[in-house]
């Protein structure tokens, strides 16, 4: 007897299992994402669609009355002020789907997130030098 594979995730199929105006604003933010990181690696984390530059950048997720993106504290914290109109958390940032995307907003954090992971691992070859 031969075990079935499972099939593996992809962000395509990620976003395609969802229902069409999810799917819009999952294309979307997930456009922005790639535009706003071109040389971050996406991948699947945690049954989650994610990108990885230099570490985890950034995941986004859709749930029943919202869609986000998570995992960036540090850039949460930094933009606070910015994130006011915003459901958020340490590292969430929901958005409803009965408004547009912040499309200005997200590329904001990623490039920012971007930057503290390049930052951060530049800091540790130089450790690693010494």
């Amino acid at each position: 007897m031969t075990k079935k594979k499972k099939e593996e995730l992809t962000v395509d199929k990620y976003i395609a299992s969802y229902p069409e105006k999810v799917q819009l604003r999952l294309k979307k933010l997930r456009q922005t994402i790639k535009k706003a990181a071109p040389d971050a690696e996406e991948i699947i984390s945690y049954s989650m669609p994610a990108y990885k530059y230099y570490g985890m950048l950034v995941y986004f997720a859709a749930h029943t009355n919202h869609y986000g993106i998570y995992g960036m504290p540090k850039v949460m914290e930094a933009f606070k002020t910015k994130l006011k109109a915003y459901k958020t958390s340490k590292a969430t940032l929901q958005f409803t789907f009965d408004k547009p995307l912040p499309v200005k907003l997200v590329t904001e954090l990623v490039k920012a997130g971007a930057k503290h992971n390049l930052e951060k691992a530049l800091l540790k070859k130089a450790a690693k030098k010494k």
